[in-house]
């Protein structure tokens, strides 16, 4: 027949508890996010690309996105941000909405890049949705300067 107490109330686990969750938590980063779309379905992805791969077209999220490098380097572009290389180990963040991601491809042509990314998106609607040329050119003035 089973123990009817838990398990952390027995003589012979008393004093057995680790300590190591008071050194555990590592912060990688804080952010304040403008919108969480009202009833906001949350999902959480794990992505990889290819060596060398561009990829995902110019884009934008319908709430924030917070994600973090677990292998490889991104070179990641936000609107009206410069271009910058986020490497395994450091996280990133987006407030989606009206802003467009213009990159999230592997940075590295020898290794694939892989980060895990977790959205707050609009109810009912996609979790990314593509921006077409012609609104590209339309905004093009919110991009940041491209490196020469």
């Amino acid at each position: 027949m089973a123990n009817s107490e838990p398990v952390s109330d027995s003589p012979e686990n008393q004093g057995q508890r680790s300590e190591a969750w008071k050194t555990a938590v590592t912060l990688i980063q804080e952010a304040k996010p403008p919108h969480v779309p009202e009833g906001a379905e949350v999902m959480t992805l794990f992505v990889e690309f290819p060596p060398g791969d561009p990829g995902t077209p110019p884009h934008r999220h319908s709430g924030p996105a917070f994600g973090y490098v677990l292998e490889g380097e991104m070179l990641f572009e936000l609107e009206g941000e410069p271009e910058r290389v986020i490497r395994a180990g450091e996280a990133f963040w987006e407030p989606g909405g009206d802003v467009i991601h213009y990159q999230d491809g592997n940075n590295r042509k020898d290794v694939p890049s892989r980060f895990v990314v977790t959205m707050m998106c609009e109810p009912g609607q996609p979790m990314l949705v593509l921006v077409d040329e012609d609104e590209l050119i339309q905004r093009k003035d919110r991009r940041a300067p491209r490196p020469s």
